[in-house]
C-alpha cells in the first residue's frame, strides 16, 4: 500500500499531537453535558476511536453510516443514509465525527437530520475539512487540519475500500487513480 502513495500529507505523529488540542477543545465545551457522539461511516471510526480515548468524558457513541462519494474521487453531490434508523439524540447535546469536509452535503444533511430527531445541540468535528468553496456553507467546530483541493487516503479514508487503514494521510500516485 505505501508504494501507492505519492505523498504522505500529514504523518502520525503530527496527526497524534493535532488529535490532543482537538480532544481539550471537546472536553471544555461538553463537560457536564448529555453527549452522544456520532461517527459516520467508514471514514471516521479510526478518527473517532483516537479521538474519544483522549475525552475522559461520560458519552454514549453512536455510528450513522452514510455515503456520497460511492467509490469515486468526488462527491456523487447525493447523500445516501444507509441506516433506517437515526440515534436518539432527543434533548442530547451531540457532537458529529467526520473524516473529511468537502462539499459539506453530507455534514448538512446529518446534521439537518438530527436536530429533526429533537437534539439539544449538535456541534461538528472533522479531522480534515478542504479548503474549497462549498456546496452548502458549511464550516466544522472543530477542524483537526486544512488541506487543498487533493484526493487523499489513509486514517480512515478510502479509494475503492482500501487504504483506510494507512496512519497517515497521503495523496495517492495518479497512476492508482486510474
Amino acid at each position: 500500500m505505501h508504494q501507492d502513495i505519492e505523498k504522505v500529507l500529514i504523518d502520525e505523529e503530527v496527526i497524534k499531537k493535532r488529535l490532543d488540542v482537538l480532544a481539550e477543545k471537546v472536553m471544555a465545551d461538553f463537560e457536564g453535558e448529555s453527549m452522544v457522539v456520532v461517527a459516520l461511516l467508514k471514514g471516521a471510526v479510526l478518527f473517532m476511536a483516537d479521538l474519544l480515548r483522549r475525552v475522559p468524558l461520560s458519552m454514549e457513541i453512536e455510528c450513522l453510516n452514510v455515503a456520497s462519494y460511492h467509490g469515486g474521487t468526488e462527491s456523487s453531490g447525493v447523500v445516501s443514509f444507509l441506516d433506517h434508523t437515526l440515534p436518539d439524540v432527543a434533548g442530547r447535546h451531540v457532537l458529529i465525527l467526520d473524516d473529511i469536509l468537502d462539499t459539506g452535503r453530507t455534514l448538512d444533511a446529518v446534521m439537518e437530520k438530527l436536530k429533526q430527531q429533537g437534539a439539544a445541540e449538535v456541534k461538528t468535528c472533522v479531522l480534515l475539512a478542504k479548503d474549497i468553496p462549498r456546496e452548502e456553507v458549511m464550516a466544522a467546530d472543530y477542524t483537526g487540519f486544512v488541506i487543498g483541493d487533493e484526493f487523499v487516503v489513509g486514517y480512515g479514508l478510502d479509494y475503492r475500500g482500501r487504504y483506510r487503514n494507512l496512519p497517515y494521510v497521503g495523496i495517492l500516485k495518479q497512476s492508482v487513480i486510474g
